[in-house]
């Protein structure tokens, strides 16, 4: 639902979503459970959870397809986005804007770009999408793409553009006055400010969007504060937030995010090898979640129940720790799975 993008609110995006996804496993509710998927898989995207939102998506696509209903892939188009992986997204977000479509699609597609494209470091492509999100009539994506808008603007060399649009996104962030609304306002307003002022509002961004479970907005606030850094010559500064940015968009797998954090770190002087899916080694929070949970001897159906997922999911995310851990069954978690608390991503 685009209402998240009105309200803001992270914490009852979680609870609903899963409640949705819950509810309709719980009746066999086959026509809304892919839905409720989706809407699921939404805020496991911005927790920085791309991997489980693939998952949710691409069961979402299966299940529709196989009770004869319209398939669910292009919903996989924000995943793509924030991946960075090009070739994948532009499939998807081409498919959006395509056959003369309107409303929330191609307003979708527009946002996706937008998020695409900064994390590609290609502001004037990021522009246009943003524009096309946030002025194309407001699908549910206006206030979504406004903080990608400003973004875009301040690093194309358009201040006045991004000026001219951040009243329309301080009038929406302050009505909804949460954590993750004024995290990004915040980071937004960074963005057009200097000195203190700035650094006060990059700090700001961090602490508000720290407290919530936007994994995903908060690496951005931390390499935006990195950047910041590096061009005001504060090196050692910049390389905190930078590392950090680094490791988190790293751990998400999202790509081209990394990989802007990694060239800002270079820039400083520090040596930083690429991060690919082979050096994302770190389990996630669900990842050790599940882990522990079947350490405990409860099957994939029991860990799925309690942790609103379904059991294809939790056979995933076993799979993903296998891999990470290097073992290969259950009987092996418990020696491994000490070392791998020690080494998991921040919650």
């Amino acid at each position: 639902s685009t209402a998240v993008f009105e309200l803001w609110d992270d914490d009852a995006f979680h609870a609903l979503s899963s409640r949705a996804v819950r509810l309709a496993r719980d009746t066999g509710a086959l026509a809304l459970l892919p839905v409720a998927l989706v809407y699921r898989s939404g805020a496991q995207v911005f927790a920085g959870e791309l991997d489980a939102a693939s998952v949710l998506i691409q069961e979402a696509d299966e299940i529709a397809v196989a009770t004869g209903n319209a398939g669910f892939r292009f919903a996989g188009v924000l995943v793509a986005a924030w991946r960075g992986v090009e070739a994948e997204a532009m499939q998807l977000i081409n498919a959006g804007l395509g056959n003369g479509a309107e409303g929330t699609v191609p307003a979708l597609a527009g946002y996706a770009t937008a998020i695409l494209n900064n994390g590609l470091g290609r502001y004037d492509a990021a522009l246009e999408g943003a524009r096309r999100g946030s002025e194309d009539g407001d699908w549910g994506y206006d206030s979504a793409s406004l903080p990608e808008l400003v973004e875009a603007a301040t690093r194309a060399g358009l201040p006045d553009v991004a000026a001219a649009a951040l009243p329309r996104l301080e009038e929406r962030m302050r009505a909804a006055g949460t954590d993750w609304a004024l995290g990004v306002l915040a980071r937004s307003q960074a963005l057009l400010s200097d000195g203190e002022e700035a650094d006060g509002l990059y700090r700001e961004a961090i602490e508000r969007l720290g407290r919530t479970r936007v994994r995903a907005e908060l690496a951005r606030a931390h390499l935006l504060y990195g950047e910041w850094l590096r061009r005001e010559g504060r090196r050692v500064d910049a390389r905190e937030q930078l590392r950090t940015a680094h490791e988190q968009f790293g751990r998400m797998g999202a790509e081209a995010f990394a990989e802007r954090a990694r060239r800002e770190l270079t820039a400083t002087g520090e040596t930083v090898r690429r991060l690919t899916v082979e050096t994302r080694d770190v389990l996630t929070p669900q990842e050790t979640q599940v882990a522990r949970l079947a350490q405990q001897g409860q099957t994939n159906q029991e860990i799925g129940a309690e942790l609103f997922i379904s059991a294809r999911t939790v056979e995933y995310h076993l799979h993903k720790v296998f891999a990470k851990l290097g073992i290969r069954s259950r009987k092996e978690l418990r020696a491994a799975l000490p070392d791998a608390e020690q080494a998991m991503a921040p919650a």
